[in-house]
C-alpha cells in the first residue's frame, strides 16, 4: 500500500527548515498502529508514523514461515475496537492477522500518515527546544513527543557459532524466511527449538531429504486446542457484536487464571503432567522421549503449543541432536562429540534481540547519553512505559510488558491510554516535558523483581529470555493484566517530573 501521496505536517514556525511533528511513532505493527489510531481519534493530526519497511504489520508482515501463527486466541490477539468477526480458526495463522492489520489500517485512515522505508537512524532529545530530533533514512523531522513501537521482536538473532559466516550452503532466519528457496530433498539443519521453530519444523519435515534439529533445550509443549470457526459462528459475530465481546471476555478471564500456576510452581507441577501425556500419546520412541524432556519446571520458559511438532520429530529422517554446537565448516555442523552433521542449508530459529533492542543505541535523552547506556544489562522503564532521562518518551511492549500468561494487544492498549493521557497535558496545560522520578522508577523496577519472586521464571530451574544476564525480570509483567490497565489509566502527577513549556520565539 503506497503512502507517498500524503505531504508532511509543515513546520510549526516562520522559516524553520526542519518539519515538526506534535508525535513522531516509530515503527507500525500493533504499537504503532494502535497509537497512530488513537491520536486520530482524539483529533490530533500531525503525526507520522516512521516504518523501515514497505507494509504495516510489523512481526506480523516479517514473521513468514511456514506455519506461523498465534498462540493467543484471534478474538484476543486483535484491538479491542477493532473486532474481526471473521477469523477462521480459534489461533489465527500469520496471513491473517498481517491481512486484519492491513485492513484496521485503511479503515481508520493511517495509510496516509506513514512513511514506508524510513529506517529511524537516530532521536535526540534537545532540552533547550524541548522536542526531539527525529533523523530517518529519508529526511529529519522535529517532535514534541516520540512513540517507539518497535518492538522486542523485530531484529532476529543469530546464534553465535564460529564459523557461520563461512558456509557454504544457504542459511537463513526464520523471520526472514527464503521463500525462493525449493527445501525439497535437502540437507537442512535447524538450530533452535523456539516458538518459530516448533511450527515450521513440521511444515518444512516432509519435504526435505534429512532433517536434523539442534536442541539446546528442550520446550514443554502442550496441547493446540484450535479449530475452525464455523460459517454459523461468524455470521453470529457479525449480527451480534455483543457476542462476540462476550468470548473476547472469556477468554481474557480464563487466560488471567493461568497466573496462578506461574506464581505456585507445585500447581504448575501438576499442568506439566499434561504436557508429559501429550508426549507420549505423540512420540513412540523412548529413546527420542528421553531426549526432548525438560528437566526444568515448566513455565520457565515459555511454553509452547503444538499438535504437530513432536510427531514430526518421531520422522525417519529426524533427526535431534542435543550435544553443543561447537562450530559450522563450509558443508557440515560440527557438535561436542566430534561429529560432522553434513548439511546444505541451516535455518535458524534462535528468536530475537530483547536483551539488547538495536533502537536503544540510537535513542539519545536529556544528559546525551543512549538509551543502551542508560540500561547497561538491565532494561528498566516506570510503568513499562517511560524512563527517567528521556522525556516525553514512550516505549511500547517495552521493560516489564512481555506476558507470559495474556495477549500483549491488551498490554499495547493499556500503555496507549498512558501515551493519551500525557501527550494530553503536553497540549493542553502549558507542559514542555514529563518524564518519570527516578525514585518512583526505581521503586516500580524494585517491584517488578519482588513479584517475580517465588515464580517458575526464577524458581524453574532454566534460563530463558524473561530474565537478563543478572538473573533479573526485566522483560515480563509478573501478575495478572488488570492491574496494570488500571495503572496506565492515567497519569499520576506526583510521580513524574513535569517541567513547564519553555517560551518560543
Amino acid at each position: 500500500m503506497s503512502t507517498e501521496t500524503a505531504s508532511p505536517p509543515s513546520a510549526d514556525r516562520a522559516g524553520e527548515d526542519v518539519p515538526h511533528l506534535s508525535v513522531a511513532i516509530v515503527g507500525n505493527g500493533f504499537s504503532g498502529l494502535g497509537t497512530a489510531i488513537r491520536l486520530r481519534q482524539a483529533g490530533v493530526e500531525d503525526f507520522l508514523v516512521f516504518e523501515r519497511h514497505g507494509d504495516v504489520g510489523g512481526t506480523w508482515r516479517d514473521n513468514s514461515y511456514p506455519g506461523c501463527a498465534c498462540d493467543v486466541p484471534s478474538h484476543l490477539y486483535s484491538f479491542s475496537f477493532a473486532p474481526n468477526p471473521d477469523w477462521s480458526r480459534s489461533f489465527s495463522a500469520q496471513p491473517e492477522i498481517h491481512a486484519y492489520l492491513r485492513r484496521v489500517s485503511a479503515e481508520y485512515g493511517i495509510d496516509r500518515f506513514t512513511r514506508n522505508h524510513h529506517e529511524v537512524l537516530e532521536v535526540r532529545w534537545s532540552t533547550d527546544d524541548q522536542r526531539w530530533t527525529v533523523t530517518t533514512s529519508q529526511g529529519t523531522w522535529t517532535a514534541d513527543a516520540v512513540v517507539l513501537g518497535s518492538g522486542a521482536l523485530s531484529d532476529p538473532s543469530w546464534p553465535d557459532v564460529p564459523g557461520l559466516e563461512d558456509f557454504a550452503g544457504e542459511r537463513f532466519h526464520s523471520a526472514t524466511w527464503r521463500h525462493d528457496l525449493d527445501l525439497r530433498g535437502r540437507r537442512v539443519a535447524v538450530i533452535g527449538t523456539g516458538a518459530s521453530a516448533i511450527q515450521f519444523v513440521p511444515e518444512i519435515a516432509p519435504v526435505v531429504g534429512q532433517l536434523t534439529v539442534f536442541q539446546r533445550t528442550p520446550p514443554w509443549i502442550m496441547p493446540r486446542r484450535d479449530r475452525a470457526f464455523t460459517r454459523l459462528e461468524k455470521w453470529a459475530f457479525r449480527r451480534v457484536p455483543a457476542l462476540q465481546r462476550l468470548l473476547r471476555e472469556g477468554i481474557y478471564w480464563g487466560r488471567e487464571t493461568f497466573v496462578f500456576g506461574f506464581k505456585d510452581p507445585k500447581r504448575m507441577a501438576k499442568a506439566a503432567k499434561l504436557a508429559e501425556k501429550h508426549m507420549r500419546t505423540q512420540v513412540t520412541d523412548p529413546a527420542l522421549r528421553e531426549k526432548i524432556t525438560p528437566d526444568y519446571s515448566m513455565g520457565c520458559k515459555r511454553i509452547l503449543l503444538s499438535n504437530t511438532y513432536l510427531p514430526a520429530l518421531d520422522r525417519p529422517n529426524v533427526e535431534v541432536v542435543t550435544d553443543r554446537i561447537t562450530e559450522v565448516r563450509p558443508h557440515a555442523v560440527v557438535t561436542g562429540d566430534g561429529t560432522e552433521h553434513e548439511v546444505d542449508t541451516i535455518i535458524a530459529g534462535t528468536g530475537f534481540a530483547i536483551s539488547d533492542l538495536p533502537i536503544s543505541h540510537r535513542v539519545f535523552g536529556r544528559d546525551g547519553r543512549s538509551l543502551a547506556e542508560h540500561w547497561g544489562d538491565t532494561m528498566f522503564a516506570h510503568n513499562g512505559t517511560m524512563i527517567a532521562g528521556f522525556p516525553n518518551l514512550f516505549t511500547l511492549l517495552g521493560p516489564n510488558t512481555g506476558l507470559g500468561h495474556n495477549s500483549v494487544v491488551f498490554m499495547i492498549e493499556s500503555q496507549i491510554n498512558l501515551v493519551m493521557d500525557v501527550l494530553r497535558r503536553l497540549r493542553t496545560s502549558s507542559v514542555g516535558a514529563v518524564e518519570p522520578r527516578q525514585d518512583s522508577q526505581d521503586r516500580f523496577v524494585a517491584e517488578m523483581q519482588r513479584l517475580t519472586e517465588g515464580t517458575v521464571w526464577v524458581d524453574g530451574g532454566c534460563s530463558s529470555w524473561y530474565l537478563d544476564g543478572h538473573g533479573h525480570n526485566s522483560a515480563l509483567w509478573p501478575t495478572f493484566t488488570m492491574p496494570f490497565h488500571r495503572r496506565c489509566k492515567q497519569m499520576k502527577p506526583d510521580e513524574y517530573v513535569i517541567t513547564p513549556a519553555h517560551a518560543r520565539t
